[in-house]
């Protein structure tokens, strides 16, 4: 296990094509798999590694995340030293509550850096859905001698083939990265950067001071590429599944996914376990005549109607003659009798009134927005 490295978790990423999903809420307290949110994963895969010291940074909407990681009793983080700190927006001058690029945020968080004991920095970020604990990518980056280590997958091998925002490696003969491309619209690369590096602590205050002067904000797109001839840059490669968080489409599939039940066994029931806030509530009760298949179903919920290849967190009531398909439905939500409902992302406390019927598809799926009414 990891002794001597702290975490810093991008939590306040803008992904804007999350559109009404993150009107309201960070990327990172976006709801996964029914009891989940996006910050569970790099601060659990951070836990697995042994990191007791893991720093937060936070943007706008930061509140219901901040509710959520609370004293960080749920990752074994309420320490009286180390645990998790959240760093708030606004530290930096002229802040706007965004940050315009990660050299930016991380220079925002220069005081929760320069304070850490710990002689690494695992740098992740909450826009990326994988587990696994860090262990082996910290003993290659120290064996081989590297400054800096990113973590990388292969596009293809989940089916997963975005090219949206996205970074791509190309290698050297001896494991360097000798070729980065940001956000190419045709590319022959296969290595996706996965927003995860470790760097030396004084390497990395060296780096995000020099950039930040220039003007130069992005962290892979600006500084590794600028310093690709200056250091050594390996990579790491990934090879379990990788869901993205860009736009309302892959948040949709990430949580489709999880109706796999291989793919729920890899992430959830593995010896690298993805931890989250504790919420107790009542078992779900599926009523008479209800109908339930290959659907994931949270405490709390009141089943009346069918319900087919969904998700429902936690109190959602599917009223009688209901007919769910291919759904997403956020806690504390209402769907009214004879209503018909597919292809559809109910946010938290929505109510649907009676018989209405509404149809999207996988590639763009309705979205209501939180407490709205349909």
């Amino acid at each position: 296990m990891i002794r001597d490295a702290f975490g810093l978790i991008n939590g306040g990423v803008e992904r804007r094509n999350l559109r009404e999903l993150v009107d309201s809420r960070a990327v990172g307290a976006l709801p996964i798999g029914c009891r989940y949110r996006a910050i569970d994963f790099p601060l659990s895969n951070m836990v697995n590694s042994g990191i007791r010291n893991v720093g937060v940074i936070a943007s706008r909407n930061y509140s219901s995340l901040m509710n959520h990681l609370g004293s960080g009793k749920s990752w074994d983080l309420s320490r009286k030293s180390d645990g998790v700190t959240v760093i708030t927006p606004y530290s930096v001058r002229g802040s706007t509550g965004t940050y315009r690029g990660e050299v930016e945020a991380l220079k925002s968080s220069m005081d929760f850096i320069v304070h850490a004991k710990q002689e690494y920095c695992i740098i992740s970020s909450v826009d990326y859905v994988f587990t696994g604990a860090f262990d082996d990518m910290m003993r290659r980056h120290v064996e081989s001698g590297a400054d800096i280590t990113a973590l990388y997958h292969i596009v293809g091998r989940h089916g997963d083939t975005d090219r949206y925002e996205e970074t791509f490696f190309d290698f050297g003969e001896d494991g360097r990265i000798n070729v980065i491309e940001f956000n190419p619209r045709n590319t022959r690369l296969k290595a996706r950067d996965l927003r995860t590096y470790i760097i030396r602590k004084d390497l990395l205050i060296l780096l995000v001071e020099e950039s930040y002067a220039k003007g130069e904000l992005g962290f892979t797109k600006d500084l590794l590429r600028n310093n690709l001839n200056r250091l050594r840059i390996i990579g790491f490669e990934h090879e379990g599944y990788v869901g993205t968080l860009f736009d309302v489409a892959s948040f949709f599939k990430v949580n489709m996914d999880l109706l796999d039940q291989d793919l729920m066994r890899e992430i959830f029931l593995s010896k690298n376990r993805i931890y989250t806030r504790v919420m107790d509530s009542v078992p779900a009760k599926y009523m008479k005549d209800s109908v339930v298949k290959n659907s994931l179903i949270a405490n709390g919920c009141i089943i009346e109607g069918e319900v087919k290849n969904s998700l429902l967190f936690r109190n959602v009531h599917v009223g009688p003659n209901v007919v769910l398909k291919n759904c997403i439905v956020f806690k504390e939500t209402e769907i009214g009798e004879g209503s018909d409902l597919e292809y559809v992302i109910l946010d938290k406390n929505v109510s649907v009134r009676k018989g209405t019927r509404l149809i999207g598809n996988a590639e763009f799926p309705m979205v209501i927005k939180k407490q709205g009414t349909v």
